[in-house]
């Protein structure tokens, strides 16, 4: 009687066994499933880096227009954002008692050169001696010194632009009392303007004065402004081991401001480079990789990268010319995983 039981275990054992060995079977069968994937050939091609940096516009001539004596406000001549040419008049000080003197000097002038005349005649007749004709030299040569001085003090009383450009906001009204100092206006040339902007020293071999470059502000999106590189900072900041670059771009709508941030772009020139689709970059960590094929397998090949652009990245080491590469389904492979490479397959007519 208790055969049977035994008889129905045993049975049931061996059940679960063949579906075991069953289940271990088609785990192998489906882990040698090639996975589907796109290739690619790594090949060379022509490619032009960029450089990018972030500078600050500056007008090419900027000054603050102050006065240089004290006094009041008789006249002012210009308006805020007006545009004025080199020595335009832009304020006039009071200069009364300025202009008394000068008539004054220029009295005392005349009388001193009539005086000298007179003498110099005598002196050829030898009717006056060679020593007060000579004093009277120096007293009319005073007197007109006099006189250039008294000019001199009243051209301080007129503020003149000291070059064209656009003038700022206007900060005295007549009236006002101005002493050695204070603000008037501020003048910036915007005709052309600068832009200095920082380069690593380790890329200072790749830029030259007049190289072209191209610049793009927040305030106008889409709009590129092109200049070219002016000058390079004779001196490296020991800080930050880079080299202030001044970039010349032209402004005839005066677009750019002083002051205004702008993203500066460098090309540097073309040359031949092995790129890859970013997508088929493995990124763990601080580790790069991609798959390369080899007998139609897959196998894990350490990188190198460098500059990307547009959707491609340089690979400077890793890699070679006419290397086959997975890009697409790289995130199912396992080093050593066959695969099935789609992009190669034979295209069905539409």
């Amino acid at each position: 009687m208790l055969v049977f039981p035994a008889l129905v275990a045993a049975l049931v054992l061996t059940g679960c066994g063949d579906r075991a060995n069953a289940a271990k079977d088609g785990s192998k069968k489906g882990g040698d499933r090639p996975v589907t994937v796109t290739t690619e050939v790594v090949r060379t091609r022509p490619f032009a880096d960029t450089l990018q940096a972030l500078g600050t516009v500056r007008a090419r001539e900027s000054v603050t227009v102050t006065a240089s004596v004290s006094q009041k406000v008789q006249a002012v001549h210009f308006d805020s954002g007006d545009v004025v040419r080199a020595g335009a008049p832009l304020v006039t000080l009071v200069a009364q008692a300025e202009q008394a003197q000068l008539r004054a000097a220029e009295a005392a002038a005349k009388e001193a050169s009539d005086l000298y005349n007179r003498q110099a005649s005598l002196a050829a007749q030898q009717l006056v001696a060679r020593s007060q004709l000579d004093t009277q030299r120096a007293t009319r040569d005073a007197a007109v010194a006099r006189v250039g001085q008294m000019r001199a003090q009243i051209a301080d009383r007129v503020i003149r632009a000291p070059f064209s450009g656009v003038l700022g906001l206007r900060q005295v009204s007549p009236g006002s009392l101005v002493i050695p100092g204070t603000v008037i206006t501020t003048l910036d040339d915007l005709s052309t303007v600068y832009v200095d902007f920082p380069v690593p020293e380790t890329q200072l071999a790749q830029i030259a004065p007049g190289e072209s470059i191209s610049g793009h502000a927040a305030a106008y999106t889409g709009r590129t402004f092109d200049g070219t590189v002016a000058t390079i900072d004779a001196r490296i900041d020991p800080a930050t081991r880079a080299v202030t670059v001044r970039g010349q771009f032209p402004n005839a709508d005066r677009a750019l401001k002083p002051g205004m941030l702008l993203q500066v772009d460098v090309a540097r020139a073309e040359r031949p480079a092995l790129m890859i689709p970013e997508i088929a970059v493995v990124q763990v960590g601080d580790a790069s990789y991609v798959f390369r094929v080899k007998a139609g397998t897959a196998e894990r090949a350490d990188v190198k990268l460098g500059t990307r652009s547009n959707g491609l990245v340089e690979v400077l080491s890793g890699l070679a010319a006419g290397d086959t590469i997975v890009v697409d389904g790289t995130g199912k492979l396992k080093p050593g995983a066959k695969i099935n490479d789609v992009s190669k397959a034979p295209r069905k007519a539409a």
